[in-house]
């Protein structure tokens, strides 16, 4: 067993592996979906039809660009693309792998719906694992969002490099920043879960809705600080334990095969725990890692910065947001624009506050583009990103994607969510 932790060790551990530095070159992307009947798309799919739908691209070769696939508590899959060294090349292997898989499950008469929240079904969580009990537990104490998120919500995850340690765009320091103000352009634009229970919602997207709702330690944004690694470190330790491990603690052990119970003394934080709690064993190095996999703030830092606010995009409109928000951080010029277009995001206004409010992160989720502030922001990265695109030329067909989404929504105010509201009233 590892040796105990003492709380400097531990700050100085979240420090070193969550923001590993280094030149910006790599790009992934992670795809999740919800999983219908083709014919019956209120219906629960049961375990074994998934298992067998999923049987052959879980074989050796399945995927032909090798991203792992994974299963959420709710019967979601998601696809996590390996990283690549060019967005080209990232966007190419995970269409390949996602046709791949949108085939398997065709032939099962199943399909692969990008919505950010499922707009009928309330499924059950099928994965008995003791991470997902003792995460139903935990957010149950708050009411109802947790088990939401767990079994209905699916999203679009974009991984980039932390950055350099330079003070430039490249520098982790100003994409930390620039990835928070991007945020809610990005939750605006890709706004797709309007609908619950066949209802509108009143949200465009829904699914950011119910993660404001759920444990503002562990779900929103660190406080800012200059020093982002500070700050990370600071909200890491203070968030509430979701859960404590009981069993083997080599790391290549299974876990989670036996009915353990994994509980966290209600209200104990992760500083806490080190400082003693009665009753709970010491933690260790193990534990902090894996306590850090339990946060889900919209951008989580893990030797890279995974972009977590989008909603999941049906057909091939995930290549959108990847492409934007790839472009937005790695590209010099596209970063600059856009540190400039969310100014009026922040709390300080035109002149630029470090990282906007909760309640700009609320309104993009409500009113999508159709806000004037937040419209203005969308439409000025999308131009930022056609620009890039243009002067770098990219791929002809990234330059079509990014354009054809541009004109059907955010140059009208309008983001996926409309529609399926539109679609709802023509019924």
């Amino acid at each position: 067993m590892a040796a105990d932790l003492r709380e400097d060790e531990a700050e100085a551990h979240v420090r070193g592996v969550c923001f590993k530095t280094g030149p910006p070159a790599r790009t992934g992307v992670e795809l999740e979906w919800l999983v219908h009947d083709r014919s019956d798309p209120r219906s629960l799919i049961s375990v074994d039809r998934l298992d067998a739908a999923l049987a052959p691209v879980e074989r050796p070769g399945g995927l032909p660009h090798g991203s792992r696939l994974t299963r959420e508590p709710g019967g979601q899959v998601e696809l996590s693309s390996r990283p690549a060294d060019t967005l080209a090349a990232c966007v190419n292997n995970m269409a390949a792998d996602a046709a791949a898989l949108r085939q398997a499950l065709d032939e099962a008469g199943l399909t692969l719906v990008g919505r950010g929240l499922d707009p009928f079904r309330d499924p059950p969580r099928v994965l008995d694992h003791p991470r997902y009990r003792a995460m139903e537990s935990f957010f149950d104490r708050d009411g109802p969002w947790g088990r939401t998120m767990m079994r209905r919500t699916a999203a679009l995850q974009v991984n980039l490099d932390a950055g350099d340690d330079s003070d430039g765009t490249a520098g982790y320091r100003y994409r930390w920043r620039l990835a928070h103000r991007i945020g809610p352009v990005l939750v605006a634009a890709f706004a797709n879960s309007p609908l619950q229970g066949g209802v509108p919602t009143g949200w465009l997207s829904t699914r950011q809705a119910v993660w404001g709702r759920m444990d503002p330690g562990r779900t929103r944004h660190p406080r800012h600080h200059e020093d982002p690694r500070t700050a990370w470190a600071r909200y890491a330790l203070d968030a509430r334990l979701l859960c404590v491990r009981e069993g083997p603690t080599d790391s290549s052990a299974e876990w989670g095969r036996e009915r353990t119970d994994w509980s966290a003394p209600e209200g104990l934080t992760f500083r806490g725990w080190l400082r003693g709690a009665p009753g709970v064993r010491p933690p260790t190095v193990d534990d902090l890692d894996y306590h850090l996999s339990t946060l889900f703030p919209p951008v989580r830092p893990r030797g890279w910065l995974e972009m977590r606010m989008t909603d999941a995009q049906d057909g091939d409109d995930w290549i959108v947001p990847t492409v934007l928000t790839a472009t937005l951080l790695d590209d010099p010029v596209a970063a600059e624009a856009a540190f400039a277009a969310t100014a009026p995001l922040c709390p300080d206004g035109p002149d630029g506050g470090p990282l906007p409010s909760d309640g700009m992160w609320r309104r993009a989720a409500r009113y999508g583009p159709a806000d004037p502030v937040i419209g203005t922001a969308v439409r000025a990265c999308f131009a930022a990103v056609a620009d890039s695109l243009e002067r770098s030329c990219a791929p002809e067909e990234l330059r079509r994607a990014v354009a054809g989404f541009a004109e059907r929504y955010p140059e009208r105010g309008r983001c996926p969510a409309h529609d399926l509201l539109d679609a709802l009233h023509r019924v």
